[in-house]
């Protein structure tokens, strides 16, 4: 066995209590009487997931990792994973109504996460002799899984009646919309990926180090508002899935109300959608290396670990890491503008690209979770980049990619245009 003496368990045991605070937080909000809806028709019930992360974290750190027994193969086998399926009728085919009782699944939940807790205390989570384990390769995949899981989990939530879940109150503010003037991004190099080693730990899709040469291009300084799009709307352009009509306004549905249309707010849209705006605006979506330049280049020619520099996200930095559960104005954090000048690049809401999810050169499936990006390398889903309001503050990487189908309209994504 070979370990690092460099690992920082009371880092990572800090990291997993917090997940599952939050989690519990968020759990809470469904009502009991919900638990085993389905609000997004191609996802599993609440049921699921509140068992499905605690079982992803004891099948991929204890029982595969670390060759430990079983806690309940039938519990374990049924929350092993998600799905994400293309359309509603492929979704029926995972219908059941055998889902187990809420507290049958805190209670399994419960047994999960202590092994798990004692195993980042007391294991040997790290060994470079063991695949899954080089550079605790399943310790951080469980703690960045379940971060994951809290933001998907929300736009479940968001789709959930008002009176099948609890309340958050927030403050929201809204003014007239900055000026979207266009920026220009020089011609130069955008390195996409990293190489193992390079950062602590990531996704297999986001290593194959690969340096682009990006051709000058302008691109806008803030993401599409709500306000540009009402103007799409006016010329027959299609009404995004979180506005709703009533009396001759606009509305926008938040997590937890529904509120007057916010014109500063960027306006969160399918791929497609985005894609038929970028069109009628004479422009087009960037792709992923563009995204990369204007947000990670500088004038000077380096490239920055994050828009704003080196220093780690904080609150100022922009609309990450469940600060707010919605979005906001998308001048809101000057401090987080990239070298060039391009603002709200990471935070409240993912931004689209227009390159498809695809491997790197040398694409590797990662040992500790090996389906987690190949099945997903098929033609149909899109490149995201940034944050949303609900991404935890760990995912924020220069490396990270998110993925979507192009017409999956629950997720909270926005888009700028660039010029043609």
């Amino acid at each position: 066995m070979i370990t690092s003496a460099g690992l920082d368990r009371s880092k990572l045991l800090d990291w997993y209590r917090k997940n599952r605070k939050r989690s519990a937080a968020l759990f809470a909000l469904v009502n009991d009487e919900a638990f085993y809806d389905r609000p997004i028709p191609l996802r599993h019930p609440f049921a699921f997931y509140e068992g499905h992360i605690p079982a992803f974290s004891y099948l991929v750190l204890n029982e595969r990792g670390l060759q430990e027994e079983s806690l309940d193969p039938v519990l374990e086998r049924l929350f092993e994973r998600g799905i994400d399926p293309a359309t509603v009728d492929e979704a029926r085919h995972h219908e059941r109504a055998d889902w187990p009782h809420r507290r049958a699944v805190a209670a399994f939940a419960a047994a999960c996460d202590q092994q798990v807790l004692r195993a980042l205390a007391f294991s040997s989570i790290e060994d470079s002799t063991v695949p899954r384990l080089v550079r605790a390769q399943s310790a951080y995949t469980i703690l960045e899984h379940e971060a994951m899981h809290d933001e998907t989990l929300l736009y479940i939530v968001h789709q959930l009646d008002a009176s099948r879940k609890g309340f958050v109150a927030q403050d929201h503010h809204d003014y007239a919309p900055p000026p979207n003037d266009p920026r220009t991004v020089e011609r130069g190099i955008a390195t996409l990926g990293a190489q193992p080693g390079e950062i602590a730990f990531g996704w297999d899709n986001e290593f194959g180090r690969t340096e682009v040469e990006v051709p000058a291009f302008d691109i806008s300084t803030y993401p599409v508002t709500n306000a540009d799009w009402l103007r799409f709307v006016a010329d027959g352009g299609p009404v995004p899935h979180f506005w709703k009509e009533r009396d001759g306004a606009w509305l926008l549905r938040l997590l937890f109300e529904e509120i007057p249309l916010p014109q500063s707010w960027p306006v969160y849209v399918t791929h497609r959608q985005a894609e038929a705006y970028a069109r009628w605006a004479g422009s087009r979506l960037p792709t992923e290396a563009e995204y990369h330049r204007a947000a990670f280049g500088t004038p000077q020619g380096n490239e920055r670990p994050f828009p704003w520099g080196s220093e780690p996200p904080a609150p100022e930095h922009g609309n990450f890491d469940f600060q707010r559960f919605d979005p906001e104005p998308v001048d809101a954090h000057p401090a987080g503008a990239s070298g060039w000048g391009v603002a709200d690049l990471i935070g409240n809401g993912w931004e689209w690209t227009s390159t498809l999810f695809a491997p790197f050169p040398g694409f590797e499936p990662m040992a500790s979770y090996p389906l987690y990006s190949a099945d997903f390398f098929d033609g149909k889903h899109y490149v995201m980049k940034g944050a949303s309001p609900v991404t935890a503050r760990e995912l924020i990487r220069r490396s990270l990619r998110n993925w979507f189908f192009d017409d999956y309209p629950y997720m909270y994504a926005k888009f700028r245009c660039v010029s043609i």
